[in-house]
């Protein structure tokens, strides 16, 4: 609820992680536009509040920003359905070639590829033989929350590495300390500080986080009762 809070609240903000992101200066990009906002002061109710953000940027790149904390095993087909909705958007009567070039990026707090773990990844259609990049204009990013260790120099260069640690920072000094590093994440560090502090915002954090509580609950009940289940047939058998 705070990653959606604070990007639809700060555009500021939510600039600066596009263009951390992407690999852009702030002069590169004129506007972003969330298309889907959201009314921050209804209730949550699990599965009903859909944590991701749609941008429209420069009017020529559509982004999709989702972030997923628990491990639900179908991120990849889940990433595949959103890309391949926001790039079927043309209207009657354009070309195909009008199609506007599509990203999709995901911060996960767990690795998708446990056997090749990598913090920023990347991924185009490409031919299997020769490599050639069969389009440029439908893109899926994962930022990895549990392996910012792992950050390249580019990824460093451009500050990705300090804005995962500031979505997985615990304590104020942690945000004060990476505030320092340049404006836009001396304004996150600001709007998280303002929004912590609105009782409102609060109240709808810890909610979220006991809907997810229990969730994890009953899927560890529903695996206890099939273990059990199991083992009894084993023993009639």
């Amino acid at each position: 609820y705070m990653f959606r809070y604070i990007l639809q609240k700060n555009q500021k903000v939510l600039k600066g992680l596009i263009c951390a992101l992407l690999h852009l200066e702030p002069e590169q990009i004129q506007e972003v536009e969330i298309t889907n906002p959201v009314n921050l002061n209804e209730d949550i109710k699990d599965k009903e509040f859909v944590l991701d953000i749609d941008v429209l940027l420069n009017d020529n790149t559509k982004i999709g920003l989702e972030m997923q904390v628990q491990n639900k095993h179908n991120w990849t087909e889940r990433s595949l359905a959103y890309l391949c909705r926001s790039f079927d958007q043309l209207y009657r009567g354009q070309e195909y070639e009008e199609a506007l070039p599509v990203i999709h990026i995901g911060f996960l707090d767990y690795t998708l590829f446990p056997d090749i773990p990598e913090f920023y990844a990347t991924n185009m259609l490409m031919n299997v033989k020769n490599h050639r990049i069969y389009s440029d204009k439908f893109k899926l990013s994962v930022v990895d929350l549990t392996q910012i260790e792992m950050a390249t120099k580019e990824d460093k260069a451009y500050h990705i590495d300090y804005w995962a640690r500031l979505f997985k920072a615990k304590t104020w000094e942690d945000i004060q300390m990476l505030a320092e590093e340049n404006e836009y994440l001396k304004e996150a560090a600001q709007s998280v500080y303002v929004a912590n502090a609105d009782e409102m915002v609060r109240q709808k954090c810890l909610a979220r986080e006991e809907a997810e509580r229990h969730e994890r609950t009953m899927k560890r009940n529903m695996n206890l009762l099939k273990q059990e289940n199991a083992a009894l047939k084993d023993d009639h058998s």
